[in-house]
Formats: structure tokens, C-alpha cells, sequence
């Protein structure tokens, strides 16, 4: 059985760059996805991420930091998501009753290792060269309450080389966060994915995605 795709409307909440949700929109427009990003919701004004976003054809909202989370809940109500992605979103998310298990985050490390509050970018990289780790990569999972601890909907591991420096894992891990999120996405847009009782169920009946990933 083949599961009809249908198109997600995604909400993406930025703290950063924004290199992942652009990477995200080029699969989207190169039919890897069956998905749009009806918006992206940057957590404050000058982050680098508005500006890449923006020329990539996004809209890009910032909430009002005065009244943060009640003006964040605004604007994501107003975008009408079907799924929300952290990316590379910093700020802990008070999750609305109606979000449960329709937001997910990206992190770059094979959680549950590396995660909790304060691990984040080179954080986690320099924590797992020096715990003496053989391998890093990344982990998407649906957000709960606490940081980096929902249940895990996709793992993408790469190799911890000697030598390596909290950038040069970056680099490789990154490269797999590029290929795991919209393959995660693209199987939520193929009902190949439910969350019961806490955990993830894959209905392996549903064909996985399309293109080369």
C-alpha cells in the first residue's frame, strides 16, 4: 500500500544561521519533500538566518520580545502549520496542547547522548570529541517538554576521525542533518510515522521517500 503524499505547511523556528532551513526549502523545491515553509520565525532581530531566509523567498517573522511567547504562539497560529521544525532553535518552546507531537527538532549528536540544556552547536561537538566518542551524527525527534529528551524519529550517524576539531565534525555532521530532516518530514507527509504511547511507530507498509535520499 502507497500512502498518498500530502503537503505539509511547515512553520521553522530559527535562533542561527538558517543554513538548515535553507537546506530544507531546496529539497523541498527539488521534490525530495512533499512539503512547503508556509514561514520562518526568527528569535530575534539581527540573526544571519533572516537574511538567507529571506533571499531564499521565505517569510520571516520575528516576535515582539516584549510579550515573546504570547506573540510567538501568534504568529504561529497565524502561519496555520501542519508540523513545526526546530531549526537550530535555541529557546525552550512552550508547547500549546494543540502542537503535541507536531513539532520536531534536529540536534547535531546520536542523542541520547550530548543533549540537555546548553548543549548546542560547538557545545556538542567539542563534547563528543572529548568523551572519546567513535561516532557522531544526528538525531530528529518529536519535542516534549524537555530538552532534547522526545521520542526519537530518525537517526543519521558519521565517523569521529582523529584529528578532528569541533569544526571539522560540525562540517560531517551537518552534512547528515541535511539529508535526515527532510527525510523526516517526508515520511510524516507519507503517514509513515505515529507517535503511541510516548513512541515512535513506523508503518513499514508506506513507501519511504523519493529522489536520492
Amino acid at each position: 500500500m502507497v500512502v498518498t503524499p500530502t503537503n505539509v505547511r511547515i512553520a521553522a523556528l530559527i535562533s542561527g544561521g538558517g543554513r538548515t532551513v535553507c537546506n530544507l526549502q531546496t529539497a523541498i523545491l527539488e521534490g525530495r519533500v512533499d512539503a512547503s515553509i508556509a514561514c520562518v520565525i526568527a528569535s530575534r532581530e539581527g540573526l544571519s538566518g533572516i537574511d538567507r531566509a529571506s533571499e531564499a523567498g521565505l517569510n520571516v517573522y520575528v516576535p515582539r520580545q516584549d510579550d515573546y511567547e504570547e506573540d510567538l504562539q501568534r504568529l504561529i497560529r497565524e502561519c496555520q502549520p501542519d508540523l513545526i521544525c526546530l531549526c537550530g532553535y535555541l529557546r525552550k518552546l512552550d508547547l500549546h496542547p494543540s502542537w503535541h507531537g507536531r513539532v520536531i527538532n534536529i540536534h547535531p549528536s546520536l542523542l541520547p547522548r550530548h543533549g540537555g540544556k546548553g548543549m548546542y552547536g560547538m557545545h556538542v561537538h567539542t563534547a563528543a570529541i572529548e568523551s572519546g566518542d567513535e561516532f557522531s551524527g544526528c538525531t530528529v525527534h518529536f519535542v516534549d517538554d524537555q530538552y532534547d529528551q522526545g521520542p526519537i524519529l530518525l537517526q543519521r550517524a558519521c565517523p569521529i576521525r582523529s584529528g578532528d576539531t569541533p569544526e571539522t565534525l560540525a562540517a560531517r555532521v551537518f552534512a547528515e542533518e541535511c539529508i535526515a530532516l527532510p527525510q523526516a518530514i517526508d515520511m510524516i507527509s507519507r503517514n509513515k510515522v505515529k507517535l503511541v504511547d510516548g513512541r515512535v511507530e513506523i508503518n513499514a507498509a508506506c513507501e519511504v521517500g523519493r529522489g536520492s535520499l
